[in-house]
C-alpha cells in the first residue's frame, strides 16, 4: 500500500508542474570534464591523471538504481556485498573498501568505519548523478588518507537549461524468478521524482527523492514466512530486504568567477534479518508456536555540504569544501510468531554506530598568473566523533561501548610545470598530522607526454596510509574459548603506487572515433594489520602490523563510435603476491594472476530513437595463499592456496522514447546468465582463515520494466 501511495504521490506533484518547451528526454552530451585531482575543472584529455568517466547517459543505459550496480562494470573493481548488514563495498586491485575513497562532489562520505572509507555504496542512488570519476592508485597527496587502492568521485547534477524541469521514474524489477506488486516479499520497486528550478541566469535550485524497496532474495532459503519442527535453518534470507529513501535539495549561484552551491542530502533506510534459527514455543495445554528472535537496522544519514569557487583577488583561484555528516545506525530485537504472522515482543531501538563528522578542505592556485608554471597548496581537515555498541563487534569488548574522537589536519603543496606544449610535471607532498597517530608523509610525482594531438604519455607516482578501524583498535573478549584483543598501538599502512598510461584517440569529422589505451600498475602496502596468533598454547589472537602486499595490472580497452553506434571493451591481468604471517610461520609470496574482460555496445536506431545497450564483464578465477583453520590450539599453521571462481555478468537494455521524447518506455535483463553464487575458499572463514564454501555476489538473472516521463 506505502508503494501505491507513493507513486501516486509522485506522478500526482508532476502533472502539478506546467510543462515546459519541448525538451529532450535522452541527457544531453556532457563534455568530458573532470575535477578529481585537478587544479580546476578541466577537459579530461588535458588532466595530468588518469582518470575514467562514467556519464550520466551509460548509467542510463545500464538501468542502474545504486552506485554499486554501475561500479560493478569497471574492470578492476568488485562489489562485496555483506549479507549480515546489506551493505556493498568496492574492493579495488585486490584490497576492500577501506583502501578506497569515496567522495560526492569531492567530498568524503561518511560511514560506519569513518571519513570516505567502508563506504556503503548501495546507499548512493544514482537518479541525479552527472557522472563518476574514477582514479586508481594512491592518492595521498590529494585526498589524505585512506586513498591506497584509489579514488570515487561522484559528481552529482547542478546544471538546469529549461526554466522548470520534472522528471518522475518509476522501475519495477524481478528479484531472481520472484515479483509480485501486491504482496510483501517479491520484488524490487523504485520510485523517484527530480525537479529543477532555474530562478534566473545565475540562481539555480534542485530537489529530488528516490525510494529503492527491495524485497530481499532468498536464494536457497526459504524466506521470512518458512518454518518447520526440525529447525532445518533454511528460514530467511541471502540477500536482505531493505526499503531506502533518499532527498536531495541543492541551490546553486554563479556569476563571473565565482559560483557556490549548498546541498543537503538526507539518507533513511530499514533492513530486516530474520534469523534461520526458529524456535519451540509451549503455549499449554498441548499447544505450541513456533518463534524467532529477528533485528531491524535502521540507519539514518544527513549529508550538508557547502562548496564555493572564486578569485581571491583578481588572481588567485580558491576552491573551497565544507561539510557537517551524521549517520547513526540503531537495531531492534523482536520475537516473531511465524505460523500467527505476528510479534510477541518488541525492544525499544539500541544504538549501535555512531559518527559525526566536521570536515573543511581549502585549495589554492595560480599565484603566479603564469600559463607554464602553477602551484596548488591546500588544508584539509576533519574531526571525527564515533561511538559504537558493544554488540558491534563480532567478540563485544566484554560488553563494553566504545566513545572515541579524532581530529586529522594537514597540509598539501603541489607544482605543475608545463616545459612546453607537451610535456609537463606535478611533484607534490603532504604532511598529515593527528591527535591519534603520529605524523604522516605522502608523496607524488606525475608526469605527462603528448608527442601529438591524438597520444598521450602518463606516469603517476603516489603514496597513501591507510588508518586502522574501531575493531582493529579496540577488540576486547578473553573467556573460556576466545583471546582476542585490539591493539591501540598499531600504526597507519602504507601504500605506494606506480601508474604508466597510453591513450590514442582518433576523432575525425565524419568517420570513426577511435579511443585505445593501454596501462600498468604497481601497488605496495606495507604494514599491513592483520589478525594474528600470538600464542598456540593457550590461543591467543591480537591485531599487528605484519603482512605485506602487493598487486601488479595489466590493462587495455578501446572505445569505438560512430553515428548512433558504439562499441567499448578492455581487458585487464592483475596478480596479487601478499605475506601472511602466523607465529613463525609465513605464507608463499608468489604472484597469482586472474583475467578480466569487460565489453558494451549501444545503437540507436536513426529514426524511431529506439536504444539497445548490451554490457558484459568476465571474471577469472582468482587464487589466493590462506590460513587452513586448525582443529586444536597446538597445531602447527598450514598454508593452503584458495580459490575464488570465475563468473560472467551481462545486462541488456531496450529504451524507446515517445511523445517528442517526453515518456520513455524502457524493458531489460540484468544478470543474464543467472549468477548468484561464487565458489569462494578464501574469504569464508576470515582474512587468515580458508573457508570450504561460497560467497554470494548476486541475486540471479532479473527483468525490468521502468518508465521515464519529463514534463
Amino acid at each position: 500500500m506505502n508503494r501505491k501511495v507513493l507513486s501516486v504521490g509522485l506522478l500526482s506533484a508532476v502533472f502539478w508542474i506546467k510543462a515546459q518547451n519541448k525538451d529532450s528526454l535522452q541527457f544531453s552530451k556532457i563534455d568530458e570534464v573532470v575535477i578529481t585531482g585537478q587544479y580546476k575543472q578541466q577537459s579530461i584529455n588535458k588532466s595530468i591523471y588518469k582518470v575514467e568517466v562514467i556519464d550520466a547517459q551509460q548509467i542510463k543505459n545500464m538501468a542502474a538504481t545504486t552506485a554499486s550496480e554501475v561500479l560493478s562494470q569497471n574492470l578492476n573493481i568488485l562489489i562485496e556485498p555483506n549479507s549480515g548488514s546489506g551493505d556493498s563495498n568496492a574492493k579495488i586491485m585486490g584490497l576492500g573498501g577501506a583502501y578506497t575513497k569515496v567522495l560526492i562532489d569531492n567530498i568524503p562520505v561518511v560511514s560506519d568505519q569513518g571519513m570516505g572509507n567502508q563506504v556503503d555504496l548501495s546507499k548512493i542512488n544514482v537518479n541525479n548523478i552527472e557522472r563518476i570519476e574514477i582514479v586508481k592508485g594512491a592518492m595521498g597527496v590529494e585526498y589524505g588518507n585512506n586513498a591506497v587502492a584509489g579514488v570515487i568521485n561522484i559528481i552529482t547534477k547542478k546544471n538546469y537549461s529549461k526554466k522548470v524541469s520534472a522528471l518522475v521514474s518509476l522501475q519495477e524489477e524481478t528479484v531472481g524468478k520472484d515479483y509480485d506488486w501486491y504482496k510483501k516479499g517479491n520484488g524490487r520497486h523504485i520510485q523517484n521524482l527530480n525537479l529543477g528550478f532555474r530562478i534566473s541566469e545565475n540562481w539555480s535550485l534542485t530537489a529530488d527523492v528516490n525510494r529503492n524497496d527491495f524485497q530481499g532474495y532468498k536464494g536457497e532459503l526459504e524466506g521470512y514466512k518458512y518454518f518447520s519442527d526440525n529447525n532445518d535453518k533454511k528460514r530467511g534470507y541471502n540477500w536482505l530486504p531493505k526499503d531506502q529513501i533518499t532527498a536531495n535539495a541543492a541551490v546553486r549561484y554563479s556569476k563571473n568567477n565565482t559560483s557556490f552551491f549548498l546541498k543537503s542530502n538526507f539518507l533513511n533506510e530499514n533492513i530486516n534479518f530474520y534469523n534461520r534459527v526458529i524456535e519451540d514455543l509451549p503455549l499449554g495445554n498441548g499447544n505450541r508456536t513456533y518463534i524467532a528472535n529477528d533485528r531491524n537496522y535502521f540507519t539514518t544519514r544527513w549529508i550538508h555540504q557547502f562548496n564555493i569557487q572564486t578569485k581571491i583577488g583578481s588572481r588567485i583561484n580558491y576552491l573551497g569544501d565544507f561539510s557537517y555528516q551524521s549517520q547513526e545506525r540503531k537495531s531492534q530485537d523482536f520475537v516473531y510468531d511465524i505460523p500467527n504472522r505476528k510479534t510477541l515482543s518488541e525492544e525499544d531501538k539500541k544504538l549501535f554506530y555512531e559518527s559525526k563528522v566536521f570536515y573543511s578542505r581549502g585549495m589554492f592556485s595560480n599565484f603566479l598568473d603564469n600559463e607554464k608554471i602553477d602551484f596548488q597548496l591546500g588544508y584539509e581537515l576533519d574531526r571525527t566523533s564515533g561511538f559504537a555498541g558493544s554488540e558491534t563487534f563480532a567478540f563485544n569488548n566484554n560488553g563494553i561501548n566504545i566513545n572515541r574522537s579524532i581530529f586529522n589536519y594537514a597540509n598539501f603543496l603541489s607544482a605543475e610545470w608545463k616545459v612546453n606544449n607537451q610535456i609537463s610535471f606535478r611533484p607534490g607532498v603532504r604532511l598529515a598530522l593527528s591527535d591519534k597517530f603520529d605524523s604522516q608523509y605522502n608523496y607524488s610525482f606525475t608526469a605527462r607526454f603528448n608527442p601529438s594531438e591524438k597520444s598521450d604519455f602518463r606516469a603517476v607516482f603516489g603514496s597513501s596510509n591507510r588508518f586502522p578501524v574501531y575493531d582493529e583498535l579496540y577488540t576486547f573478549v578473553v573467556d573460556n574459548n576466545h583471546d582476542i584483543r585490539g591493539n591501540e598501538n598499531l600504526k597507519p599502512e602504507t601504500g605506494y603506487s606506480l601508474g604508466l598510461f597510453y591513450d590514442f584517440s582518433n576523432s575525425k569529422t565524419n568517420a570513426w572515433r577511435t579511443n585505445i589505451s593501454i596501462s600498468a600498475m604497481y601497488l605496495d602496502v606495507k604494514d599491513r594489520i592483520e589478525s594474528v596468533i600470538v600464542s598456540n598454547s593457550p590461543l591467543k589472537y591480537t591485531f599487528l602490523n605484519v603482512n605485506n602486499y602487493n598487486s601488479l595490472l595489466f590493462g587495455g580497452g578501446f572505445s569505438v563510435r560512430k553515428d548512433q553506434l558504439s562499441f567499448n571493451g578492455g581487458v585487464s591481468v592483475m596478480g596479487i603476491s601478499q605475506s601472511l604471517t602466523t607465529g613463525n610461520m609465513n605464507s608463499p609470496e608468489n604472484y597469482k594472476f586472474y583475467t578480466e574482460a569487460n565489453f558494451s555496445a549501444n545503437y540507436t536506431l536513426p529514426k524511431v530513437k529506439t536504444l539497445f545497450a548490451l554490457y558484459y564483464k568476465y571474471t577469472g578465477v582468482q587464487k589466493q595463499f590462506t590460513q587452513k583453520a586448525l582443529e586444536n590450539p597446538g597445531q602447527t599453521p598450514e598454508y593452503v592456496l584458495g580459490e575464488i571462481g570465475a563468473f560472467n555478468m551481462m545486462n541488456f537494455t531496450v529504451s524507446q522514447p515517445f511523445f517528442n521524447n517526453h515518456l520513455e518506455v524502457s524493458l531489460g535483463v540484468k544478470n543474464i546468465f543467472d549468477v548468484s553464487d561464487v565458489r569462494n575458499t578464501v574469504i569464508s572463514g576470515g582474512a587468515h582463515n580458508s573457508g570450504t564454501g561460497s560467497q554470494n555476489l548476486f541475486y540471479g538473472r532479473s527483468y525490468f520494466a521502468r518508465l521515464n516521463y519529463q514534463f
